[in-house]
């Protein structure tokens, strides 16, 4: 028997596709079940245009055996089979695609999605196999031919004897080396966990026979081995049923069973879209969040399927960082996938997809926050900073998508509330939306900046996220109304702001020396209006704050950043009593007064002072 030759072309191409195409071996197996099941699908097709041929489809199947003894694994199907010249045509010719060229040649029926295309996978069998075996005999044919090839040396074929029609695949699995294991392919749960990955979802059912034990007639105790023949794949994707076939415990199962989760999932999103672009889509909201979801260990990332084979565990072109804590999978057919199908190709049909993903995920949360707020609740604790990273992070670019997701808590509600609910209950004389920034809320209600804001009646977000002033900053302004800190140098009150520059030129000489006793610690002193029973507080001009100092000097690259501080004196507090009368007579005594209620209002903001030593002497010192 003679041994063809590939030609010099294809030679070259399978060297490529053993040692390059493929960054994974175990892909091997994805890509012959494919072909095994695009041979069913030409069977199907066949009998709506073939009145000679008929289609039951409990007749079809795909069989796995593997024989550990010879190093054999096959893939049979029941599919349409190849003639010799087919085989010539499909298997003699690299990058000859047979489902390609079906697809192009027929004008496919609904229901047939014939999944080949470059015709490459079928050689991904040479990355695990010394020798591969070709089986086939076509349907309305009495003649089978065996193709048989060792990879590059070339190709033979002859006729052989096959009873049924349909296509055997024989692969002689390579011996182990120090850096491969391949006898694993020929293990019982590493074929079924494969199987499971990557072609859970092929609509014909994968058989194989699996070993299993039981107890002994008559034992309770012992036990013996037996066989039984076992489908290893779902079959139908849940994603493809009826929503309403579909229950809540449906979903609730797939999530736990494709290890999404363990407990069941705050929000499932289940989606078809039928255009240009067709693709379903089945998206999870998870109860809370993963323990590493803040690190950088976490990966974000959709299942990717094509025709109910997975393509990619982790497409994370499809979520934006901002929504990566969704879980779940795309399927399309019209995704342009390239050789190897591992990889997508960044076109137009992608991009489209992630951005009705991206649109249909913010609609469900905007469905939750208005018609299941207490759930809505529960997401936000687990991923409300994720929104807000998204706001501030690509320099401000996403902050129209998500403002209106994003919640604070009210001084006024004592609860969490969104954007738009605070300019709703805003005052008509109110200017701006007022934040406060702290370590906690119960904090930030002790601030002394928060009394005159909450004496005029108005509302204050409290800020307790490193990030949320960072992103508020990007933000600028909601429905047209600014964001302004309660430690904002200028409040927006402006009969306050005039008297609160009157009594500072008053005592201009006062507040000008203690400024110098500060020396470069504060940028002024001034009198405030703020303030009602404080004696001193810090507030920030410019638009660093004095929160933000505190996270940015938090970071491992610490800069030792500072913010514009102004130190505001209570006049009207007991305390400027003294504070005057010591610049009438004692000067030194000032500075430390000034050194005191300096520190006093560093500690109010839960900033270290700088000789803590120095500052307990000078209290003691006050003590008479």
């Amino acid at each position: 028997m003679t041994t063809k030759q590939f030609k010099a072309e294809s030679k070259r191409l399978l060297d490529l596709v053993i040692n390059s195409i493929y960054t994974n071996k175990e892909i091997f197996l994805r890509e012959l079940i494919s072909n095994a099941s695009d041979a069913i699908d030409k069977s199907y097709y066949r009998s709506l245009v073939d009145e000679n041929v008929t289609f039951n489809r409990d007749d079809f199947y795909i069989r796995i055996t593997a024989d550990k003894e010879n190093r054999t694994l096959t893939i049979f199907d029941t599919g349409i089979g190849m003639t010799e010249e087919e085989l010539e045509n499909n298997l003699g010719t690299i990058a000859k695609s047979g489902s390609f060229a079906f697809k192009n040649e027929n004008e496919l029926k609904e229901g047939v999605d014939i999944i080949g295309q470059f015709g490459v996978g079928f050689y991904s069998a040479f990355m695990v196999s010394d020798l591969v075996t070709v089986k086939s005999r076509a349907i309305n044919s009495d003649k089978a031919y065996k193709w048989e090839s060792k990879g590059v040396e070339g190709y033979t074929i002859e006729s052989c004897e096959k009873e049924d029609v349909g296509t055997e695949v024989i692969l002689k699995i390579k011996q182990d080396t120090e850096d491969e294991k391949y006898s694993e392919f020929l293990d019982e749960y590493k074929i079924k966990s494969l199987i499971k990955k990557y072609s859970d979802f092929i609509k014909y059912p994968i058989k194989m026979m699996v070993k299993k034990s039981k107890l002994k007639e008559g034992s309770d105790k012992d036990y013996e081995d037996y066989f039984e023949d076992e489908t290893l794949n779902s079959m139908v994707p849940i994603w493809r049923k009826n929503k309403n076939e579909l229950k809540p415990e449906d979903y609730e199962q797939f999530y736990m069973d494709k290890h999404f989760g363990y407990e069941k999932p705050l929000k499932t999103i289940h989606a078809s879209v039928e255009g240009v672009t067709s693709y379903n889509t089945l998206l999870f909201i998870p109860a809370r969040a993963p323990y590493d979801f803040y690190t950088k260990e976490f990966q974000k990332g959709l299942e990717l399927y094509s025709n109910g084979v997975l393509i990619m565990e982790k497409c994370a072109d499809l979520l934006p960082d901002y929504f990566s804590f969704v879980q779940g999978l795309v399927d399309s057919a019209d995704l342009s996938l390239n050789i190897s199908r591992e990889l997508l190709q960044h076109d137009r049909q992608l991009k489209f997809i992630a951005k009705k993903i991206k649109e249909k995920i913010k609609s469900e949360l905007l469905l939750m926050l208005k018609n299941d707020r207490e759930k809505y609740n529960e997401f936000y604790k687990n991923f409300g900073r994720q929104l807000k990273y998204g706001v501030y992070s690509d320099f401000g670019m996403n902050k129209d998508v998500l403002k209106d997701l994003l919640m604070f808590y009210s001084s006024t509600e004592k609860k969490l509330v969104s954007l738009d609910e605070y300019i709703s209950r805003m005052k008509n004389e109110q200017k701006f939306i007022y934040y406060a920034s702290g370590e906690s809320i119960e904090k930030i209600d002790k601030l002394p900046q928060t009394e005159l804001v909450k004496d005029k009646g108005f509302e204050i977000l409290y800020f307790t996220d490193d990030v949320d002033e960072f992103a508020i900053k990007m933000l600028v302004k909601y429905d047209e109304k600014e964001f302004k800190s309660v430690s904002s140098k200028d409040l927006g009150f402006e009969s306050d702001e005039k008297e609160s520059d009157k009594e500072t030129e008053e005592n201009k000489e006062l507040f000008d020396f203690m400024k110098e006793a500060l020396k470069d610690k504060v940028k002024e002193v001034k009198a405030s209006k703020r303030l009602k029973t404080h004696p001193v507080c810090l507030a920030s001009s410019g638009e660093l704050s004095i929160e933000m100092e505190k996270v940015l000097n938090m970071t491992p690259e610490n800069q030792n950043i500072k913010a514009d501080k102004i130190l505001e004196i209570n006049t009207n507090h007991e305390m400027f009593n003294a504070v005057k009368q010591a610049f009438t007579e004692d000067k030194d005594k000032l500075k430390m007064l000034s050194n005191v209620l300096y520190n006093q209002a560093l500690l109010i903001e839960g900033l270290s002072v700088d000789d803590p030593v120095q500052f307990a002497n000078d209290v003691c010192s006050l003590i008479k």
